[in-house]
């Protein structure tokens, strides 16, 4: 049986793939705050070798990112460290090693411009330092030589942890206006969509590894905030949740009316079209993930 690490577990994405990966191998799970032999300290990224060298993966999957966009922006080296730098450890341990690195970036490495689903192989140019240390890690991943997967991904939830659905519904709650941005467009992605899709590349790729590289990964459809904050109020008013937003307190604002530290994308939308042929994968519509979700956290 092979081994396979799985380095933040505790995250949305890695709490998914505890689950999708423990049948395909013998699964090392771990984080920053995991006890003793089995801590990863991406803060620390050369310490991650060690770790690397004791378990003897087949496959070395990294969940673990620095993901707070706006906080990026005043702790640039820290970013660095654990998007950028330790990615590059990862992948030098697993080409020494002789295994696959599974790594996940984000759609952030583009500059948002247009309207059209981004292809694998566009050009990047990311607006911000979590945008830019993402695409570090990618760049130091190819560099290296080492077999990769890398799925970008965008707009991630899941019924565990905080999440967008969840605060629309929290505000919801509490006020009977509520804006949102209606001019960032993207899809909304579940961590268990994700994973799954992760447990079947990976096991594609052990029979052929050529196929190995860099792919897009999201649900299908498009959103902008404001339609998936629309789409999360109808589902919840329908399930009987008690709301005190009014239907016409939902209004559409430009991202011009909530500036932020961290400038965003407009175009989020990433194409599948890769993915889907090479694998015969069809993601399902961002609504039926997210429907899934909130009947989860909800109990319906």
């Amino acid at each position: 049986m092979s081994r396979i690490l799985l380095l933040g577990k505790n995250g949305q994405v890695g709490w998914e793939l505890q689950r999708a990966l423990a049948p395909l191998g013998e699964l090392t799970a771990c984080d920053f705050d995991s006890a003793g032999d089995e801590r990863a300290d991406f803060t620390e990224p050369e310490s991650l070798r060690a770790l690397v060298w004791r378990v003897q993966p087949a496959v070395i999957v990294n969940a673990a990112a620095y993901t707070a966009v706006d906080k990026a922006e005043a702790e640039p080296e820290l970013a660095g460290r654990i998007n950028a730098v330790a990615p590059a450890v990862l992948a030098d341990e697993a080409e020494a090693c002789g295994a696959l690195l599974v790594h996940y970036s984000t759609d952030y490495v583009f500059d948002g411009s247009g309207v059209e689903a981004r292809e694998e192989d566009e050009g990047t140019g990311p607006l911000n330092v979590y945008g830019r240390t993402k695409l570090e890690g990618e760049r130091a991943i190819r560099t290296s030589g080492c077999q990769h997967l890398i799925l970008r991904t965008s707009w991630v939830y899941a019924a565990r942890g905080g999440n967008f659905a969840r605060t629309m519904l929290k505000l919801a709650a509490e006020r009977e206006l509520l804006k949102v941005v209606d001019d960032q467009f993207g899809a909304p992605t579940g961590a268990e969509l994700l994973a799954d899709v992760t447990a079947h590349v990976m096991q594609r790729l052990r029979a052929a590894p050529e196929l190995a590289g860099t792919y897009h990964c999201v649900a299908a459809g498009e959103a902008s905030w404001f339609d998936y904050a629309r789409h999360v109020i109808e589902w919840a008013r329908a399930a009987g949740v008690a709301l005190k937003l009014p239907p016409e307190g939902l209004r559409p604002v430009p991202s011009s009316e909530y500036p932020t530290p961290a400038k965003r994308p407009l175009n989020s939308r990433l194409s599948t079209r890769k993915l889907r042929d090479t694998f015969g994968l069809v993601p399902p519509l961002w609504t039926a993930g997210v429907e899934r979700m909130l009947a989860e956290v909800h109990g319906r």
